[in-house]
């Protein structure tokens, strides 16, 4: 598989492509309301793409108000509603089933808003099987933007037949954010002809414009014990992130400290007072700050010495590792899924086996003894995430998929 993916299969039965010179109208449909990696890079693409975007998000939240701040339309199919969020990734058909009201009234919504789009565009797996419900009497061409792993670790097998069924029969792309994603596609039994791999892109103005003293300022600020080396882990707290690891590691490294950055996002907050007790329990109470969510990231990684990325389950992209190259800081990531396409180890950053606390804990001893080390691969990872993780490539690669399934020329016959 190319990074440019292979050439989809013609379009299902029955889907028509509004023909005519006129710029393509896209709905995308994203489920979560909340400002996780897929729906930053959502909003990215709904506020750069060339075309007439419209965004339907099954529920509120933050997302809708950065997305009217940027200038896109936005409804809300499910306003009084739970949005289907009470089926997981672990769900069942009972789960499924359960939460059928929600479905009808959401599905029933959204066909409403496809009858003015010519191409529909699904963020996650939630929105992308209520879309192909929509297409079958719609009549579009839908693309699914794939930004999970479909393996075991992740998904229940109820919930990876029915995505990967059900995107065999209706999508007409699947774009995915790494080959590791796209590979676990075809591995429970998609189509590789409908793979196109399009890496996350990342914006450096944010971080390329904070100075050396704005990050004395914030290290100043997070407070670490004196002369301390400072780790940083950002993103969802959540089981399969592994911040656990991230402490087991802080207990045989005296004199290092961390900034827990995030939060729980879908329901994890048990873990997040596992973590605390842990902390505690280990006596590493001076050493560990959490932070929660913070608008401020940019500034934070700028303030650290290393970021340390630390989940035990393949990570389908890994994008707060691009924001950590793109601070300038030296990353130390779990060597599994996307985040091989993003380090070469001992070059742009340091891998290290997922889950094991004690390799973990070398990487960071080795950059703490090495400050040589830590300034080469702040920069040769700079140098990388800007060539290879570039918002203009993300959005020239989503702008070639659309253009190509509503193309006239992909018209059924």
């Amino acid at each position: 598989m190319t990074e440019t993916g292979l050439k989809a299969e013609v379009l299902p039965t029955g889907v028509a492509v509004t023909s005519g010179p006129h710029t393509p109208r896209v709905l995308f449909v994203n489920q979560a309301c909340v400002l996780g990696g897929g729906e930053l890079s959502l909003l990215d693409i709904a506020r750069l793409l060339p075309f007439q975007i419209r965004v339907a998000l099954f529920k509120d939240g933050l997302l809708r108000e950065r997305l009217k701040q940027a200038g896109v339309t936005v409804d809300v199919l499910d306003p009084t509603g739970n949005g289907l969020s009470k089926i997981h990734k672990d769900s069942g058909w009972r789960e499924a089933f359960g939460s059928l009201t929600q479905l009808v009234r959401i599905t029933w919504r959204l066909q409403g808003l496809a009858k003015n789009a010519d191409v529909m565009y699904a963020n996650s797996q939630k929105a992308m099987v209520v879309s192909a419900l929509v297409c079958i009497t719609a009549r579009k061409p839908l693309i699914w933007h794939l930004r999970d792993i479909l393996s075991a670790e992740h998904f229940s097998p109820t919930m990876r037949r029915v995505a990967v069924t059900v995107a065999n029969a209706r999508a007409s792309a699947v774009i995915v954010n790494s080959h590791a994603t796209g590979e676990a596609f075809v591995a429970a039994g998609g189509r590789r002809k409908l793979v196109r791999v399009i890496h996350n892109g990342i914006d450096p103005k944010p971080f390329d414009g904070i100075t050396a003293h704005e990050a004395v300022l914030a290290r100043a600020e997070l407070r670490p014990l004196d002369n301390s080396f400072l780790i940083g882990v950002f993103g969802r707290l959540a089981p399969w992130k592994g911040q656990h690891v991230v402490l087991e590691a802080l207990c045989s490294l005296p004199g290092v400290c961390a900034v827990f950055v995030g939060d729980a996002l879908f329901g994890e907050t048990d873990f997040v007072h596992v973590l605390h007790k842990r902390a505690e329990r280990e006596d590493l109470r001076e050493r560990v700050r959490f932070l929660g969510f913070r608008n401020d990231i940019p500034r934070l990684m700028r303030a650290v010495d290393v970021v340390v990325h630390s989940s035990v389950n393949p990570e389908p992209f890994g994008r707060v590792i691009v924001e950590g190259m793109l601070a300038r800081r030296p990353v130390v990531a779990s060597a599994a899924g996307g985040v091989l396409e993003i380090i070469e180890d001992g070059d742009t950053g340091l891998l290290y086996p997922p889950g094991d606390g004690l390799a973990l804990r070398a990487q960071i001893e080795r950059l703490r003894n090495d400050p040589a080390l830590c300034e080469r691969l702040g920069a040769s990872g700079y140098k990388k995430a800007q060539e290879y993780f570039s918002i203009p490539a993300m959005i020239d690669g989503v702008n070639s998929v659309i253009t190509e399934v509503s193309s006239p020329r992909r018209r059924s016959v």
